[in-house]
């Protein structure tokens, strides 16, 4: 399976949409240089508050263009970024991919898919009612989460528009992507 990077955003302070850039570096067990969520340890206010010292396995996120096109037709419009991801792409099912997938990320970055996105309050403060489009449920009532993944970086390198994003699963058994 492989796909497209689609953008590369970053932003040093804690907003809600990151800038897109001609480029973005991962630095491997950081996560995005320059960016307010690289680390070792949570970066996320919500979870140092809890316990500052908790591994960061929020080090980059990525989301699929794909969620873009299925707002619209809700009479949304999200552009690259604008969901606070560091990566956007095309053409991955992110959100079927089983836990300790690898996504290479052109010629060298490699990051390690650790869990779902928990999509929070703040996207309906950035269009009113968005929330509800990137979270649902399904028909047993169980919570479907859509905004995309978070990952670790293990190999880092430079990352750009136009960048092929290659696939590598885990072994087998899979394990499915809860929220990190």
């Amino acid at each position: 399976m492989t796909g497209t990077v689609v953008a590369v955003s970053r932003s040093k302070e804690h907003t809600f949409t990151k800038p897109n850039e001609e480029s973005i570096t991962l630095l491997a067990g950081l996560g995005v240089e320059g960016d307010a969520h690289a680390g070792v340890t949570v970066k996320h206010r919500s979870r140092v508050a809890q316990d500052p010292t908790q591994p960061n396995l929020r080090q980059v996120h990525l989301l699929h263009t794909e969620l873009f096109d299925e707002v619209v037709s809700a009479g949304y419009v999200v552009a690259p970024g604008e969901m606070g991801e560091n990566v956007t792409t095309r053409g991955v099912d992110l959100l079927g991919l089983p836990t300790g997938t690898l996504l290479r990320l052109g010629e060298e970055a490699v990051v390690e898919v650790t869990g779902l996105r928990n999509p929070c309050l703040q996207i309906d403060a950035y269009q009113r009612g968005l929330l509800r489009h990137v979270v649902g449920r399904d028909e047993s009532g169980d919570v479907i989460r859509k905004a995309g993944v978070m990952g670790v970086v293990r190999t880092g390198g430079v990352v750009r528009p136009g960048d092929t994003i290659t696939v590598t699963l885990p072994a087998e058994p899979h394990r499915p992507l809860e929220k990190v």
